[in-house]
């Protein structure tokens, strides 16, 4: 049985992944940045459907506590699907942007995605078998107004998972880049109402956590082999 590390995986999108995975046949890792019982939750929701799951927590922009929570999971074994899904965001106008606002959105999307996946790496490579997805956004592919900070992390992700998927290619590991749209949950709740989401959105609708689940769960699967290197909208029409 493949396993399966989703950071962020207690949110919306990162539970709908977990659960998808799950239902794929992979034994599921959970991850929160803090509040284990929302990890927890989750785990035990795809354990009570009979599939496997444990919860985890730990601070993907501190390298040290991330590191050691690596080495533990690692123990049991290589992670052959790694998703990175963690990231926040802190919205303002560059011109009135705050240091710590620039920093912290770069720290946990960009930074983060360094502390988890590079200690997978090796362990992954000796399987031969592998899948590396990043969670990004359309503001790391249109940009948006207010979003300089997240639209640079999430960026960032696009020029690191290329890279990567050349360096990868040949031991069989891909690696992918899903860059949702307007996605119906508590990150867009309050922020656009139905008649912005209709004039935004071609398809005139936010999509759902488990329509981008389900896109992870193709890239993750054995089906989706030849596929690396790309940056895949989900996002209603919107680029």
């Amino acid at each position: 049985m493949k396993r399966a590390l989703v950071t962020g995986g207690s949110g919306d999108i990162g539970s709908a992944i977990c659960r998808n995975l799950a239902t794929g046949g992979m034994e599921v890792i959970v991850h929160a940045a803090s509040r284990p019982e929302r990890a927890e939750a989750v785990a035990e929701e795809i354990r009570s459907q009979g599939g496997r799951a444990s919860a985890i927590v730990f601070d993907v922009t501190n390298p040290e506590a991330t590191s050691e929570s690596i080495r533990l999971l690692l123990e049991d074994g290589a992670i052959q699907v790694v998703v990175s899904n963690a990231g926040i965001h802190d919205d303002a106008p560059l011109a009135g942007m705050q240091p710590e606002q620039w920093h912290r959105v770069i720290d946990v999307s960009l930074n983060g995605f360094y502390h988890v996946v590079q200690p997978l790496l090796l362990p992954m490579m000796q399987t031969r078998w592998g899948r590396v997805i990043a969670l990004s956004s359309v503001a790391g592919v249109m940009g948006n107004r207010g979003q300089a900070n997240y639209a640079a992390a999430k960026s960032g992700l696009h020029g690191a998972v290329r890279s990567l998927s050349i360096e990868l290619a040949s031991r069989g590991i891909s690696a992918n880049v899903v860059a949702p749209g307007i996605i119906e949950g508590d990150m867009t709740e309050g922020t656009f109402d139905q008649a912005q989401v209709r004039q935004m959105v071609p398809a005139k609708r936010a999509g759902t956590p488990a329509e981008v689940a389900s896109l992870v769960g193709f890239l993750a699967s054995e089906e989706a082999s030849y596929i690396s290197g790309q940056v895949i909208g989900i996002n209603g029409g919107m680029a």
